[in-house]
C-alpha cells in the first residue's frame, strides 16, 4: 500500500459514513417520482428499476458474505486456512462503494445516453451478444475505475448496437457478483459431478479454489470467471484440480474448545460475524439504520423461533488449540420466560451431548445458558450425564479472580446485586482478606452472613446507604441505588451484562473481561459490548482449561482455584483490563 495514497485512492462519499447512500438520493426520489406522475406511455421503467436493483445486489453480496463466514467457521470444504483479522474488515468496509458507483453510473446512462433510456423488458439478441461480449473480459488490471469499465464493455456495446434490454443488464450484474463472491468465499462447493457430466465447463466456469490460488501463488490462475484463457497462454497453476478435489472431500472441523452463547437483543443477529462484518467488529450499540430494517428482524425473529437450532458463529486458534463458538438461537428475554426453560435447556443439552461426541474437550457455558434459575449454572447437565467427556466449564472462578485483582486498593466496598455463585465468593475472599463489605439490603447480608466464619463475619456491614466509592455490582442494580453512590464512584461489575450507566459523575469498568494476546488468530468481530480484542471472563476460563489440562467440571456449586486460574491466565498471556482513572482510596 501506498505511504501517500493518490486522490482516487478515498471514494468520493467516504466521510459520509454511514450516510453515504443518500448521494443516490436524488436520482432515486426523481426516478420514483417520474414514474408514479407520468403517462403510461412516458414511464421509464428501466429508469424506475435501477433502485431495486441496487438493493437486490446488496442483498445478494450480503447473503454471500454470511454464508462464506458460516462455512469457513465451520470448516467443511474450507480453501485457505488464513485468518482474518480487525485490519482487514476496516479496509473491506466499502466494500458496497461499487454498487453505490454503478448506481450512479446507471442513471448517467440512463439520462444522457442514446438508447439508454426506456429500455424493453426482453430482448433475446440482447442476452445473447451480453453472452458473446463477456467472454472477451479477463481479470481487471486497476482498481475499481477499470474494473468497471472492462465489465461494462457488454452493456455499452448492446447499448449502441441499440438492442439492450433490462433482463439482459440485471441478468449480466447478477452474473458478475454471482461469479466474484463464488470466487471469494474461501469454501469449494462446485461438485465434481457437473464437471463429469459436461467437462468443457472447466474451461468456462472457474471454482472457488481455482481462483484462490490466484490470491496465494499471485502469478498463476490470472482469468476471472474463465480459466479458458489460463490453459491458453499456460499460466494455469499445477495444483488448481488436487486442491479443487481436497477442498471439496475436507470434513468439518473437530474443535478443542467450545464457547456456547446465545442472542442477546433482536439487532444482535447482525453484530454476529455471520451478519454484518463491519457491525461485528465493533462493540454492540443500538444503530439507528437497524430500526429501518424491522421487516428483516421481525423475519428472523420468527425463523429463530420456530425452525432455530445451535450454530457456529466463529472460529479461532489460540497456540494449539482449534476454539469455536456456538450460539443458541435464543434472545435474552425468552430465558426468563419459564415456558421457555425446557425448550432452552433442551438445546443447551443437545450442544453439550454434540460437542462430546465430536471429542470437543471443554464446553464453556456464556451468558444465560449457566444461568443459576435455569440449570443450576450447568450442574443439570452433569446430572443427568454423569459420564459426560467433554467438560463443562461455567468461568465462575476467573470472573472472580478477575473483578477481586480490578479493585483498586481499598478498606472498603459496597457489594450491591443479585448474590450469584460469583458475588457470594467475591464476598467472602474480601471479608476474609480484611476488606470490609457493605450491603444495602437485609436478606442479603444474613446470606452473605450465614456463609463466613465469625471471624470474617465482622467485616460484613448492612448500611442503606453505600460511601465507599468502590462498588461491586451485578444484576438488579437500580438508579435509585446509583443515586445514592458518592460522586467519583468506580462501580466494577461482576454481572455477565453491565449496568446501565445512570451516573455521568463515576466511572463504570467493564464486564469481567480480560485482554487476549496476539497468538489469538482469526479475530476479527467482538464479543457482544466488549471492545476489541477483549474476551470475557468465561470464555477465557474454557481456554486456560484446556491449555492447562484440567481434567475436572467447573460448574454447578463447584469452582476452581481463584489465585490459580489467575496465574495460568496470566501466564497464557491475558492482560488485565485498566480503567481510565483510579478513584482515590479510602
Amino acid at each position: 500500500m501506498a505511504s501517500k495514497p493518490g486522490i482516487l485512492t478515498e471514494w468520493p462519499w467516504t466521510r459520509l459514513g454511514s450516510f453515504k447512500y443518500v448521494v443516490l438520493a436524488p436520482w432515486a426520489i426523481h426516478s420514483t417520482y417520474s414514474y408514479l406522475v407520468k403517462d403510461t406511455t412516458q414511464r421509464d421503467l428501466s429508469n424506475f428499476l435501477i433502485f431495486p436493483m441496487l438493493l437486490s445486489r446488496v442483498l445478494h453480496n450480503q447473503i454471500w458474505i454470511s454464508v462464506s463466514r458460516y462455512r469457513t467457521a465451520k470448516g467443511n470444504n474450507r480453501i485457505v486456512d488464513k485468518s482474518i483479522e480487525f485490519e482487514q474488515v476496516d479496509r473491506e468496509t466499502n466494500w458496497d462503494d461499487q454498487i453505490i458507483l454503478s448506481g450512479l453510473l446507471f442513471y448517467l446512462a440512463s439520462m444522457y445516453l442514446e438508447n439508454g433510456s426506456h429500455l424493453p423488458l426482453w430482448r433475446t439478441d440482447a442476452v445473447i451478444w451480453t453472452i458473446l461480449l463477456h467472454t472477451a473480459v479477463i481479470h481487471p488490471f486497476a482498481e475499481h475505475i477499470a474494473y468497471f469499465a472492462l465489465f461494462s464493455i457488454p452493456m455499452l456495446s448492446t447499448v449502441f448496437m441499440k438492442n439492450i434490454s433490462i433482463i439482459s443488464m440485471a441478468g449480466y450484474l447478477t452474473y458478475i457478483d454471482l461469479m466474484n463472491n463464488m470466487g471469494h468465499c474461501n469454501f469449494e462447493h462446485i461438485p465434481k459431478w457437473l464437471f463429469s457430466t459436461f467437462p468443457p465447463l472447466k474451461y468456462l466456469m472457474y471454482t472457488p479454489s481455482y481462483h484462490s490460488l490466484h490470491h496465494t501463488q499471485f502469478r498463476t490462475n490470472y482469468s476471472l470467471f474463465m480459466p479458458f484463457y489460463d490453459y491458453v497462454y499456460g499460466t494455469m497453476d499445477k495444483s488448481s484440480d488436487s486442491l479443487y478435489e481436497n477442498s471439496l472431500t475436507r470434513k468439518e472441523e473437530v474443535p478443542d474448545v467450545v464457547h456456547l452463547t446465545h442472542l442477546t437483543t433482536p439487532e444482535s443477529i447482525y453484530h454476529l460475524r455471520i451478519g454484518f462484518a463491519h457491525l461485528a467488529s465493533e462493540p454492540h450499540k443500538s444503530k439507528w439504520y437497524l430500526w429501518l430494517m424491522w421487516p428483516v428482524t421481525l423475519w428472523s425473529m420468527m425463523v429463530t423461533w420456530i425452525y432455530g437450532r445451535t450454530f457456529t458463529a466463529e472460529r479461532n486458534v489460540f497456540k494449539h488449540l482449534k476454539l469455536q463458538t456456538w450460539a443458541i438461537p435464543k434472545y435474552n428475554i425468552q430465558y426468563y420466560m419459564k415456558w421457555q426453560t425446557e425448550s432452552i435447556n433442551r438445546m443447551i443439552e443437545g450442544a453439550i451431548l454434540a460437542a462430546s461426541d465430536k471429542g470437543v474437550k471443554v464446553l464453556s457455558l456464556g451468558l444465560l445458558n449457566q444461568e443459576e434459575g435455569l440449570n443450576s449454572s450447568g450442574e443439570l447437565f452433569l446430572r443427568k450425564h454423569p459420564q459426560l467427556k467433554v467438560k463443562l466449564v461455567d468461568g465462575s472462578s476467573l470472573a472472580v479472580a478477575i473483578v477481586l485483582n480490578s479493585i483498586p486498593k481499598t478498606s472498603q466496598v459496597v457489594l450491591r446485586g443479585k448474590l450469584s455463585k460469583i458475588a457470594c465468593s467475591i464476598a467472602l475472599a474480601l471479608c476474609q482478606g480484611g476488606v470490609k463489605v457493605y450491603t444495602m439490603r437485609e436478606d442479603e447480608h444474613k446470606k452473605l452472613k450465614a456463609m463466613v466464619s465469625n471471624e470474617a463475619g465482622h467485616n460484613l456491614i448492612l448500611s442503606q446507604y453505600g460511601t465507599p466509592k468502590i462498588w461491586l455490582v451485578g444484576d438488579g442494580l437500580s438508579e435509585d441505588e446509583q443515586k445514592k453512590a458518592p460522586k467519583g464512584t468506580l462501580f466494577i461489575p461482576f454481572s455477565k451484562f453491565p449496568p446501565k450507566k445512570d451516573r455521568k459523575d463515576c466511572l463504570y469498568n467493564s464486564t469481567p473481561a480480560m485482554l487476549t494476546p496476539k497468538h489469538l488468530e482469526n479475530v476479527d468481530s467482538c464479543e457482544n459490548w466488549l471492545p476489541r480484542r477483549v474476551m470475557s471472563a468465561w470464555r477465557i476460563a474454557g481456554i486456560l482449561h484446556a491449555m492447562e489440562e484440567w481434567n475436572m467440571h467447573e460448574c454447578g456449586n463447584m469452582m476452581f482455584g481463584i489465585e490459580k486460574i489467575w496465574k495460568a491466565s496470566l501466564e497464557n498471556g491475558f492482560r488485565p483490563l485498566t480503567t481510565s482513572v483510579d478513584p482515590k482510596p479510602n
